[in-house]
Formats: structure tokens, C-alpha cells, sequence
């Protein structure tokens, strides 16, 4: 039922049934990033192509929480720029990690740091577009944190997260599709 209103909706819009994707790994929500196509995204910093020389393969991503911008490496000198949301006063870090999983739509449950200082919230979100952690989530390793999309596109170039990099929903789904688990993530934290 929701998959032939979706068409419906699409078609009243001008969307052929045939450009737009639907997830089916999950909550039945439009693959909103795949309506969207172009060079850049529509969030409030647009995505794309940037002059970057740097010293790191292509396929690495370099977060740079001071420019909250998120680079992945395609070489050549070159670069896709990300805007990102970033952690606050307190909450930013540093390091170099690897991409340990990815999930498309994901559940969310808050760890305990964030329960003691936000009591308010929920032990357990399943995923959805209500979900703070939006589209995907792309998991740092064995920590808490994880580059994932948002529900709050206007956070997008402010220092608002507990550590975690914050993108629109189009970006998030754009990079995951372009990185796998494995990947290099320096964060640049200066």
C-alpha cells in the first residue's frame, strides 16, 4: 500500500515511477537521495568536486572539524567536499579509524554518556525518517561515534553533535554508496 501511494505521490509530482528507488531493506520510505540527482546536493552546503592535493589514497575520507567539511579522496588532486555537522564545545575529537559498518536506515539507541546528560530521550528509536540518525550511518570503528545523516538538514556547517559528523540525508546516502567498510577516516581535529 505505501509502495503504490509512493508512485503516486511521485507521478503528482512529475517523478517517474522508473527514476525513483525504493528501499526495501527496511522501513518502506522513499530513497529520497536517488530522486535528487546532479553534482551537488540541495542541502544548505552544497556537495562538490574541490581541488584537494593531499598525501592520502583515494578512497580515504578526511573529516576537518574546524572547516566542518568532509572530503573523500577521489585523486588526481582532487576531492568530493561534504558540509557536516560537527561535535560542540567539548565533544570534538581526533584520530583515524576505519569504517567497521554500514547501515542503511538505522536504529538508533543513545549510549549511556548521552541518557545521563539528556534523560529525555528515548532508549530506542527504530530506523525511519524520524530517526536522528537518518538515511545511513556509516560506523568509526569500536567507537560511539559514526558519520550519519540527519533529520535537522539546518545543522549542517554548525558544531551541535556529541562527536558524532552529521550530514544531510542526500550526502549521507551519496557517500555510503561511494565508500565500503574498510575505509580510512582521519579526523582532523585542529
Amino acid at each position: 500500500m505505501v509502495r503504490v501511494l509512493a508512485v503516486l505521490v511521485l507521478m503528482m509530482a512529475g517523478i517517474s515511477s522508473a527514476s525513483a528507488q525504493f528501499f526495501d531493506d527496511g522501513p518502506n520510505f522513499f530513497d529520497f537521495p536517488n530522486i535528487f540527482s546532479g553534482p551537488s546536493s540541495r542541502g544548505p552546503i552544497p556537495r562538490e568536486s574541490v581541488y584537494y592535493p593531499t598525501r592520502y589514497a583515494p578512497g580515504t575520507i578526511v573529516v576537518n572539524t574546524r572547516e566542518r567539511r568532509l572530503y573523500l579522496v577521489t585523486g588526481g588532486g582532487e576531492a568530493l567536499r561534504y558540509g557536516i555537522g560537527v561535535g560542540r564545545d567539548g565533544f570534538r575529537w581526533g584520530g583515524v579509524h576505519r569504517i567497521s559498518a554500514k547501515k542503511a536506515w538505522p536504529s538508533w539507541t543513545p549510549p549511556r554518556q548521552m541518557l545521563a546528560r539528556r534523560p529525555d530521550l528515548p532508549r530506542h528509536m527504530a530506523g525511519g525518517i524520524e530517526n536522528p540518525l537518518g538515511a545511513r550511518a556509516l560506523y568509526l570503528g569500536s567507537t560511539l561515534y559514526r558519520i550519519h545523516g540527519s533529520n535537522e538538514p539546518e545543522t549542517i556547517g554548525h558544531a551541535v553533535s556529541s562527536g558524532c559528523f552529521r550530514m544531510t540525508n542526500e550526502d549521507v546516502a551519496d557517500l555510503y554508496d561511494r565508500v565500503s567498510v574498510g575505509t580510512t577516516v582521519v579526523v582532523l581535529n585542529r
